[in-house]
């Protein structure tokens, strides 16, 4: 099964209806039947985010169940000294931990694809192999069955 890691953004954005990238994220993730994963820093990060509306929070709850939204822990030590890293070395574009978390995650699950509206960062990031993330919500989605 197909799979994308899942930025802030995109995840604000499918939430709240009036986020400018809302319709065009909207189209995508709703067109997407594949899985979407993600780590437990992305979801606080998009949960501060929408608790600005009351119900956002339960939006958020209710999206990751029904979705079926993979999310993944990246806070152990030695992944903390990971991303920490990754936070040094890109400080010039910059990197927050939600993004570092989302680049070990990519590694881990041998992922690439990313659904993000950070177009400058993730199109610059790269994990320990020097493997660059694919940003999906530019790309069209692919057609025919899955591989």
């Amino acid at each position: 099964m197909r799979a994308w890691l899942l930025d802030t953004g995109p995840l604000v954005a499918y939430l709240d209806g009036g986020d400018p990238a809302h319709a065009r994220v909207a189209a995508r993730l709703g067109a997407w039947t594949g899985r979407l994963c993600t780590t437990c820093a992305v979801v606080t990060e998009a949960m501060h985010f929408v608790s600005a509306h009351a119900r956002g929070p339960s939006l958020l709850a209710r999206f990751a169940d029904q979705s079926g939204l993979l999310v993944y822990d990246c806070a152990q030590p030695g992944q903390l000294r990971h991303a920490a890293a990754l936070m040094e070395q890109y400080a010039d574009t910059p990197m927050d931990f939600a993004d570092a978390t989302l680049v070990l995650l990519a590694e881990r699950l041998n992922l690439f694809d990313i659904a993000t509206l950070d177009r400058r960062g993730f199109s610059t990031y790269r994990t320990r192999r020097r493997k660059g993330l694919r940003l999906v919500l530019d790309s069209p989605l692919p057609t025919g069955p899955e591989p």
